[in-house]
Order: C-alpha cells, then sequence, then structure tokens
C-alpha cells in the first residue's frame, strides 16, 4: 500500500450509519391540504392575540405633561427659557396641576419620558465600564478606554462611574401631592421608589466596591465624580442600600433605550391610601427642572399610567400582531386561488390526455 492511499485511510471517517449519513431521514412534503390550513389557522391565532393586546393597552389609563418648557406651554416655561444659553440653575422648579374626576385604577406607575435622545448612538452605548459597575477595586482605579473622553477628569483621577452614559444621568425630580377637599390642605403622595430597577441588573450586574472601615466614600477614595454630577456616587441618596453602584435611579438609567424615544420608571404609588390608585380630587406634582434638553431639541414628559397583564401602553405589540395574522390570512387565499386555478388545469390536461 503506498502512502498516499494509507494517509487517505487514516482521514476516512468511521463506517458507521452516522458518520457516512446512512441514518433513516423524514422530509416533509408540504401540500396544500397541509399548508392553506396552517397559513389560516396561525393567522387567526396572530389576529386573535393582537385584537387582546391591543384592547387591553387601550384599557390603560394615563395622564402625561410636557414639562420641556417651550415658550407658552405652561408653568415650565421660565425653566426652559433659562436652559436656552446655560443649565437652568438648581432652584428652577415647576408645577403640574391637574384634576381626577374618578378613581385612577392603580397600581399607578410614574414614569418620565424623554424624546430625540440616542441612546442608542454606537459611541454613547459602548462607553461604560461593566468591571467597574460590578464593584472591581482594579476596574474603579483604571477605568476602561471605551469611557473616553470621560475616563479619568483633566488631573488624571479616575471617574466613577466613568462613560458618557453615567456622566448624562437623569437628574429631574418629582413629588405628587393630593387635595382631598377642595380649599383643603395638599397632602403628600407617598412614592415607593425601590425596586425599580430590574432585578437582574440590580442583584447580578451592579455592585458597589468592598467598603473600606465600614465606609464607602472610603472605598471610592482616589476617584471623582462625572463631569456633569454635583454630587459624588457615594451621595446619591442618604439611604446606604441606594446609593452607590446600586443607586436605582443610575440603574435603571444605565440600561440603554433601543429607540430615540423612551420612557423609564422612576416610582410606583401603592402605599398607604392609595394602594388603590389615586382617588378623584386636585393634584399637583412638584418639578425639580434639572436636565437640560432643548439643546438638542428634545423634550421631557412626566407620566402617570396603570398596568395591565400585557405591562404598560404599548398598542404597537397588538398591531404588529393584527398585521402579521392578516397577512397570513391574505396569503393563504392567494394560494388557494392558485392552487384552484392550476389544480382544474392539471384535471383537463389529464383528461385530455
Amino acid at each position: 500500500m503506498t502512502w498516499s492511499a494509507t494517509a487517505r485511510g487514516a482521514h476516512q471517517p468511521d463506517s458507521t450509519a452516522f458518520t457516512q449519513q446512512r441514518l433513516p431521514a423524514w422530509q416533509p412534503l408540504l401540500s396544500a391540504s397541509i399548508a392553506l390550513p396552517l397559513f389560516f389557522c396561525a393567522g387567526l391565532a396572530f389576529i386573535g392575540l393582537g385584537l387582546g393586546l391591543y384592547y387591553s393597552s387601550l384599557g390603560i389609563k394615563e395622564l402625561s405633561y410636557d414639562y420641556t418648557g417651550n415658550p407658552g406651554t405652561g408653568d415650565c416655561s421660565p425653566c426652559g427659557l433659562a436652559e436656552q444659553d446655560r443649565a437652568p440653575p438648581p432652584s428652577c422648579r415647576c408645577v403640574w396641576n391637574f384634576s381626577l374626576p374618578e378613581l385612577f385604577q392603580g397600581p399607578v406607575y410614574l414614569y418620565y419620558e424623554l424624546t430625540n435622545f440616542y441612546q442608542n448612538n454606537r459611541r454613547y452605548g459602548v462607553s461604560r465600564d461593566d468591571a467597574q459597575l460590578s464593584g472591581w477595586p482594579s476596574a474603579l482605579r483604571h477605568p476602561a478606554n471605551e469611557c473616553m473622553p470621560y475616563q479619568r477628569n483633566a488631573s488624571g483621577v479616575p471617574i466613577a462611574p466613568c462613560g458618557a452614559i453615567a456622566n448624562s444621568l437623569f437628574n429631574d425630580t418629582f413629588s405628587l401631592w393630593h387635595q382631598r377637599l377642595p380649599g383643603g390642605p395638599y397632602v403628600e403622595v407617598p412614592l415607593d421608589r425601590t425596586a425599580i430597577a430590574w432585578w437582574t441588573d440590580y442583584h447580578v450586574k451592579f455592585h458597589n466596591p468592598p467598603l473600606v472601615n465600614g465606609s464607602l466614600a472610603l472605598a471610592f477614595r482616589g476617584t471623582t465624580r462625572p463631569p456633569n454630577w454635583p454630587v459624588p456616587v457615594y451621595q446619591l441618596s442618604p439611604d446606604p442600600n441606594n446609593t452607590g453602584f446600586v443607586n436605582q435611579d443610575l440603574v435603571v438609567w444605565m440600561r440603554t433605550a433601543a429607540l430615540p424615544w423612551f420612557r423609564k420608571l422612576y416610582a410606583r404609588i401603592r402605599q398607604g391610601n392609595y394602594s388603590a390608585g389615586l382617588p378623584r380630587g386636585q393634584y399637583r406634582v412638584n418639578i425639580t427642572y434639572n436636565y437640560p434638553v432643548r439643546a438638542f431639541g428634545g423634550h421631557k414628559r412626566i407620566i402617570l399610567s396603570s398596568i395591565s397583564w400585557m405591562g404598560g401602553k404599548n398598542p404597537f405589540l397588538g398591531i404588529a400582531y393584527l398585521v402579521v395574522g392578516s397577512l397570513c390570512i391574505l396569503t393563504g387565499f392567494v394560494m388557494l386561488v392558485v392552487y384552484i386555478r392550476y389544480q382544474d388545469q392539471n384535471d383537463e390536461a389529464e383528461d385530455q390526455e
């Protein structure tokens, strides 16, 4: 046996049914009697699900208020005018007054919404250090290069948290007040701001660095705050369980949106006398206007919304199912017409033969 024949034999697969592809196989042969019912059944299923999703979305109540502050648009106009040349002063506040003629069924969720804000920009989306946000001390002192130009300050001190996403953290604040009786005092509605972030984000992805002598401030020693932040990360909240990298607002903001218009959860209203929803009466939302959006043509809205079994208000999903279901049924009818037409021609040809 020659060397080439020996080499070929050494590289040949074993003579088994699996390696030689001799296993029995089944290949479906789709006929009209099989394909057409599949299209019609899938279309009906999609339409039924789409109708359920769409009408469920229509049943969700929403109240919204655009507080961007464009001239002549309401109480927040002075704040918007102050933003034209510079960021509004920290003391810029405005009010949204509204009334509810009946119970706003709970649980009620409070969102903020931004438009024309491209969190899906490629460079913006990667401008973060996940190792740093996980609390690794080494990453705290040596932020990733993806954070540039918010990796270090002008003096070379590492920024924590670094990156453009953290630097642009939304920092408007809201408080809700209720006037139970006409002419009576306003009572603050408790806002539950716990557990507003995804469970996996809060418990898996984000961790504070190990405490130094029981102090979080000492753990962040040798770092500085992002340029747009008024306070360092360890002072985001007086609650020790809600400050640093595990601050709920920070965790919510760091989950970037896929579209240039998005809303993020700010608080839930589900405590005390408001566990069943917002009773009828007069309401006031005090807004602390800090976040500039007019420079890039954006808008800010505050939204009060109920939810259903499918989540928040989102008619797009129901419409998408309705469109796909309609296309399936339309395709089924077209295929049925084509089948009947050519089936008749085949029958005539067989009769002539």
